[in-house]
């Protein structure tokens, strides 16, 4: 396909096929550009988009987006960093098909994020897919299958598990001084009173591949905004998509993969604008080793706030009492609070003195370069999908209770099932739409 300029682009669908999985490639040599085509193009794949095409050893040559009105500013995120112009394309099949491309960023919605990686992965393509990971516990599972199967990298988008700051508290936890820790409470308290997903079915906008876009999701009647970060086939939710990086920075502290138990109280407490998924979630797991995790999620808090990106980056440390976004350890011996994404973090003695901590910065760079790396060396990257998948787990689990009638679930990980109630297995898998598939055998 010959490149093309956003005047001159003309989008083409074609019909959905399987993809013949190419030979393995070893890992590319230091000297080598990684080629790379980015799928999905809103905010945060705009502005990845922006860091990865900083880097001398990148070359971005797909920019994908089934809405042609993103395609401009997507283009002046590179246009100063590259030669060349990217080819620029509604169909992220056709990244998949070129050999020249060895890697794909994903940013789409949730309900994209399990085939696109699977499918990249089968075209031998190494993945970056932003968090929450996937909307159910199956897609997690088939996603680690395909990246094991087809033996490529797959970095998730918690960009924590690349800062210093956490790697020196996590080494902090383990060592043991903060006792045996038994209760660990992980916060995502927001106001977002003037977000509501009440608006009107409208005519789908000129440019806009509406089918593509929902995909393996139910094709509803087009509405604009972001209802879809609040219904069950489309999202784990506004809450639980942000909390995933809290909860995935808890996991890594506390060295936890899958929880025994889950209890979810709450539902749609302030908001009445359809959404399914609720406005208000308490969570408790039950992990081996006494531990209790608890979670506290709202979307109509006033007082609380995330830490800003001035703090995020400085020698300084949030305030933490009205800190949304904040992870805290309870041990027999002392106390840890860590915020996400350059939060910093702090330690106390059983006299609440202060004995360690650490400012902390912003990873997302950090966390390319870890990706590049092991598109190199072929090694696991730091946020591997086979572990992110147990963060994402956390969420899934929680919806699924909160789905179920706040029932308290019972997990068996041997098999990614509920023991307990029976009846809510009915949620560990969604139903795709055709010809949007994920197969039984990725």
């Amino acid at each position: 396909m010959k490149p093309i300029n956003r005047r001159e682009f003309i989008g083409t669908l074609g019909a959905a096929s399987a993809l013949t999985a190419f030979s393995v490639m070893p890992g590319k040599a230091k000297n080598q550009k990684i080629t790379f085509g980015m799928m999905g193009l809103g905010g945060r794949g705009v502005f990845m988009t922006g860091l990865f095409a900083q880097r001398d050893d990148v070359e971005i040559k797909y920019l994908c987006d089934v809405d042609k009105r993103r395609f401009s500013q997507a283009m002046d995120a590179v246009e100063d960093t590259q030669d060349t112009d990217p080819i620029l394309t509604q169909d992220f099949r056709d990244i998949l098909k070129d050999p020249e491309v060895d890697a794909m960023y994903i940013a789409t919605p949730d309900h994209w994020h399990a085939l696109a990686t699977i499918m990249a992965c089968q075209a031998g393509k190494d993945v970056y897919v932003e968090k929450p990971l996937c909307v159910t516990p199956w897609e997690g599972m088939k996603m680690v299958e395909a990246a094991r199967k087809y033996k490529r990298v797959v970095q998730v988008g918690s960009q924590s598990r690349s800062g210093q700051y956490v790697f020196d508290a996590h080494d902090f936890v383990q060592s043991g001084k903060l006792g045996d820790i038994h209760i660990a409470r992980v916060y995502h308290l927001l106001d977002m009173k003037k977000i509501v997903h009440d608006q009107p079915e409208e005519p789908v906008p000129e440019g806009f591949d509406y089918d593509m876009w929902c995909g393996p999701a139910p094709k509803l009647p087009y509405r604009p905004g972001t209802w879809w970060r609040d219904m069950w086939d489309f999202n784990t939710g506004t809450i639980g998509g942000d909390l995933y990086h809290q909860l995935d920075l808890a996991r890594y502290l506390l060295d936890k993969k899958f929880p025994k138990t889950v209890y979810t109280s709450g539902g749609v407490e302030y908001f009445h604008d359809g959404r399914q998924i609720p406005d208000t979630m308490l969570s408790e797991f039950e992990f081996d080793g006494k531990l209790t995790l608890h979670t506290e999620g709202a979307l109509w808090t006033p007082n609380f706030k995330k830490t800003p990106s001035s703090i995020r980056d400085s020698d300084q440390f949030p305030d933490w009492e009205f800190n949304s976004t904040k992870v805290e350890l309870i041990g027999t011996e002392g106390f840890l609070r860590i915020g996400r994404h350059g939060g910093g973090w702090q330690a106390f003695n059983a006299q609440g003195d202060m004995v360690a901590s650490g400012y902390g910065r912003q990873p997302n760079e950090a966390h390319i370069a870890n990706f590049i790396d092991c598109i190199r060396t072929r090694e696991k990257p730091n946020s591997d999908v086979g572990d992110a998948r147990y963060s994402a787990l956390l969420i899934q689990l929680a919806n699924i209770a909160a789905r179920s009638g706040n029932k308290r679930l019972v997990y068996d990980p041997d098999n990614n099932r509920l023991s307990e109630p029976e009846e809510s297995n009915q949620y560990m898998r969604r139903k795709d739409r055709a010809p949007w598939i994920i197969p039984d055998q990725v």
